[in-house]
């Protein structure tokens, strides 16, 4: 913002308050609707598996936008494409509370994770640059409570919505927030805008790059319905992935303004922290989508009370990033990463022993627990990653790192989707053959008989038994595999090698 001092006073406090709200919203969006799946798939008549499409539809979209957004803010204006931004994202909150049936929902989703790719990283930019220099360590605080605040009170909001008033109305209340934000923000700074350059795009680039990745998001979403490569959609979908990716590849290392900028890996410490992060945010996201599915679908949770049982990740995590971000210079970063990758298998390993009569306080322990590995994963894992980067590339190492954790969730929800259904009827298979001639399952008939369940109706009583212990053990598999890849990922970043400088630059993590 050339020639603009810094806000002062009430100005500055609103602007804080508008560009929060904004970054608020837009995080609330990501965990918002985990708690409502079951609501959502049963109103739009669909299954479970299916309405995980409303998450990562927005999770790839999402991530694609990203790499643009620093040529869209020079071409634009930083002021003028947030404002946008966030105008285009409530319009499409509205079409995703209207949306009739699950198509229209996920385009609906679609558009609105594209035109939400900005908002958190111009809010972060916008912020500092509208901080006097003696107070932009203030701000950042400020803008990271928003970022930390909103996966708590995403379940809990999305939960309380659902149960006491309808589903679209966790995209309703983005209106008034996004409305407010967008004139706030162009009320105050519509005359400081940003320095606009006209720079060109990678324009075949970015083709490929959509191509390839929503392809393989396709597959690994419609890839258990469709019976995998026995359809020739399926098949489709993975050619065209595989070339388009593979001609991305070759395209961005040689194109003078790649859309992604594959040079990056050359630095040992940006493939490391990019490698960890993406890995570890994939076996993270595991639990964010499964935890939630698994109280409503098979523990007869309501979607508030799952809620209440998936907020309190984020409580440990408030109290101890701001201690993380003052003191992160005076620890061995890959220790600080070591300890969150111990956390998360260790809760990962402790949830895999749960069964189906866990209560509700055994449940939200381990929960509370994982919120320490939160605080110590993201922000050390960003600064591996960055350091000894120059400058000039810092934007485009932002990109990149930022596509590809965003990636990471979206394909581990997809992926882990999948493996839980498998592994659910890998399970009642085999507990139907351990039934059918077992004295257990003739005294359980007699008892049932004596009750008045005579017949069929025993039969099926006891395959809903049958059903719900076999859901309860492929969600312990579920917990089990992230264990497993948390411990595999606890020595990686020990390959990074310091010094890790700081850059002088901060990038945005949702």
């Amino acid at each position: 913002m050339p020639n603009n001092r810094p806000l002062h006073g009430t100005t500055l406090a609103l602007l804080t308050l508008a560009l929060g709200l904004g970054t608020f919203m837009q995080v609330l969006d990501t965990s918002i609707a985990n708690v409502s799946i079951p609501s959502i798939a049963g109103d739009l008549a669909v299954s479970p598996d299916q309405g995980t499409w409303v998450i990562t539809s927005f999770a790839v979209s999402n991530a694609i936008a990203l790499p643009v957004t620093g040529w869209a803010a020079k071409r634009f204006g930083e002021v003028r494409l947030f404002c946008l931004s966030t105008l285009l994202f409530t319009l499409f909150s509205w079409l995703c509370g209207l949306a009739p049936n699950l198509p229209m929902l996920v385009l609906s989703r679609v558009l609105q994770g594209a035109v939400a790719g900005p908002m958190i990283p111009l809010s972060q930019s916008l912020l500092l640059a509208n901080y006097p220099d003696e107070k932009k360590g203030l701000a950042l605080a400020l803008w990271s409570m928003t970022v930390i605040l909103a996966p708590i009170f995403g379940p809990i909001l999305g939960g309380y919505i659902t149960d006491n008033y309808n589903w679209p109305w966790i995209f309703y209340i983005n209106i008034p927030v996004g409305i407010a934000s967008a004139f706030l923000v162009w009320s105050i700074l519509r005359h400081r805008e940003t320095l606009i350059t006209r720079l060109p795009i990678d324009t075949v680039g970015l083709i490929l790059l959509t191509i390839g990745v929503g392809s393989l998001q396709v597959l690994l979403d419609k890839g258990h319905d469709l019976d995998w490569f026995n359809s020739p959609l399926i098949i489709t979908l993975a050619i065209s992935s595989f070339i388009a990716l593979s001609f991305l590849i070759v395209w961005e290392i040689y194109d003078r303004h790649p859309v992604l900028n594959l040079r990056l890996f050359l630095g040992r410490n940006f493939t490391i922290g990019v490698i960890a992060t993406t890995l570890g945010y994939l076996a993270y996201f595991v639990s964010v989508v499964i935890f939630p599915l698994w109280l409503q679908t098979n523990m007869g949770y309501t979607a508030s009370w799952a809620g209440l049982a998936a907020a309190p990740i984020g409580i440990l995590a408030v109290i101890i990033s701001p201690f993380v971000g003052r003191y992160l210079h005076h620890f061995d970063l890959r220790l600080m990463v070591t300890f969150a990758f111990a956390v998360f298998a260790g809760v990962s390993f402790w949830n895999a022993t749960f069964d189906s009569q866990v209560d509700f306080i055994h449940l939200i322990i381990p929960r509370i627990i994982m919120g320490a590995g939160m605080a110590t994963f993201f922000i050390p894992l960003v600064t591996i990653t960055l350091s000894g980067l120059k400058p000039e590339v810092i934007a485009d190492a932002s990109g990149l790192y930022n596509f590809l954790r965003i990636l990471g969730g979206s394909f581990g929800t997809s992926i882990s989707i999948n493996t839980w259904s498998n592994r659910a009827i890998v399970h009642h298979s085999r507990l139907a053959e351990a039934v059918g001639n077992n004295p257990v399952t003739s005294a359980a008939l007699s008892k049932l008989h004596q009750v008045g369940i005579h017949g069929d109706a025993a039969y099926v009583f006891i395959n809903q038994e049958l059903t719900n212990q076999a859901v309860m053990l492929a969600t312990n598999d579920i917990f089990w595999i992230s264990g497993w890849l948390f411990l595999l990922l606890l020595g990686f970043t020990w390959l990074a090698r310091p010094p890790f400088t700081s850059s002088g630059k901060h990038i945005a993590v949702e």
